[in-house]
């Protein structure tokens, strides 16, 4: 197309190879274009096609205020779950997400290393690929499992996308999607309740003693999970009242709850047993194993849920799919539900419900929290009435 003749090829500027050349001439000798208030340059003026094709390939990003991607600097699947990898390492660091979850989300990251190899573009990688790996990873977990794996999945992608690795949002295809609703019903329903029986709790109180004994007492009686069992400091505690005011580690939502006179002499047994902490800033905690560490670790290696499996395999009540010292929250959310005080069961248990009330009610009773936890009690000792009996049954 023939070339234009203008002030600037006078000046000694070359002219725009045709009028809707998107790119104009700069005196340093490129083809540029202001984007968002911003010069950018895109190739020399004797290569005016280099110069466009370049521009096109990195308009999108430019358009958008992204910094676009150089050439040969694709991303690839090993920089995508580094870069993911590391930044949800400095939230667990930090406290804002579990040790567990960043396993969970290495364990995804290691499913897309594996599956799609280490160099493969993330540009290349499409809805075919997506559905391939969800028809795989289905044969090999049930809904449950599937479902999380494809969410934590998602979540690194988005990441990429969010941060401006990527040009564009992922396409999954149709496929590529969590089981539905129904599905992970079914599929609940087939393994039945996540619950121990009164007898199956009174089997593991029986069978233990000291700091294993005081934990599985703190599960039933106030709901306790495994984090918060691990981490409890007794700066939480006032025995002498018999209540319990300690944040959940998990989500940071208030808890208060009132303890058992059982729980109350478990723990001051146990305390008083409690082997010496290796690191001082573990003084306060009110359990430490026999090594001298706390019994949470920032991993998923769980110490207490290890020591509950090994509990549940020697009482031959570890055969429903699930079970462990989790367990104990759930039997007691259920039971504690019968005693008809929702909003003291939910700060017991350290949820927030999604009414309005949950903004305006600033706190509950300790009369109504132990009315609750004494629901619960009755349930698991219906020969006990009164708290004064509480001894009997340690």
């Amino acid at each position: 197309m023939q070339s234009n003749s203008t002030p600037q090829a006078r000046a000694g500027k070359p002219a725009k190879p045709y009028a809707e050349y998107p790119l104009t001439p700069h005196p340093s000798g490129r083809w540029c274009k202001k984007i968002r208030g911003q010069l950018h340059y895109f190739g020399t003026w004797d290569d005016p096609d280099g110069a466009l094709q370049k521009y096109l390939d990195q308009k999108d990003a430019l358009h958008a205020g992204r910094k676009p991607r150089l050439d040969g600097d694709a991303l690839t699947v090993k920089e995508l779950v580094n870069a993911f990898l590391n930044a949800k390492a400095a939230s667990r660091d930090a406290g804002e997400i579990a040790a567990r979850t960043w396993d969970d989300y290495k364990a995804a990251c290691d499913i897309l290393v594996d599956n799609f190899g280490k160099r493969r573009l993330v540009a290349d990688i499409g809805p075919d690929d997506f559905a391939t790996l969800r028809k795989k990873l289905a044969k090999k977990w049930g809904p449950r499992t599937l479902a999380n794996v494809i969410t934590r999945i998602r979540v690194a992608f988005k990441y990429a996308s969010d941060n401006g690795m990527i040009d564009r949002p992922t396409i999954y295809g149709s496929s590529f999607k969590r089981p539905s609703k129904k599905t992970l019903r079914i599929d609940r329903a087939k393994k039945g309740p996540k619950l121990f029986t009164r007898e199956e709790i009174l089997a593991m109180l029986n069978a233990t003693s000291g700091q294993l004994h005081a934990m599985i007492l703190l599960g039933i009686n106030a709901g306790m999970g495994n984090a918060d069992c691990g981490t409890l400091p007794m700066s939480a505690l006032d025995l002498d009242a018999g209540m319990i005011d300690y944040p959940r580690p998990k989500t940071g939502i208030p808890r208060r709850a009132a303890l058992w006179p059982e729980t109350v002499q478990a723990i001051r047994a146990a305390f008083a047993e409690r082997p010496q902490p290796k690191n001082p800033e573990h003084a306060g905690l009110v359990f430490i194993t026999k090594y001298g560490n706390p019994w949470a670790k920032l991993s998923s290696d769980n110490t207490l849920a290890k020591e509950v499996g090994k509990l549940l395999r020697q009482l031959k009540i570890n055969g429903r799919v699930g079970l462990g010292f989790y367990t104990l929250r759930h039997v007691f959310r259920t039971v504690a539900d019968e005693a008809k005080d929702q909003p003291a069961t939910d700060y017991a248990m350290g949820h927030e419900g999604p009414h309005m009330s949950v903004v305006y009610r600033e706190t509950i009773s300790n009369k109504r929290l132990q009315d609750v936890a004494e629901h619960v009690r009755q349930w698991l000792w219906p020969d006990v009435t009164t708290k004064q009996d509480a001894t009997k049954n340690c």
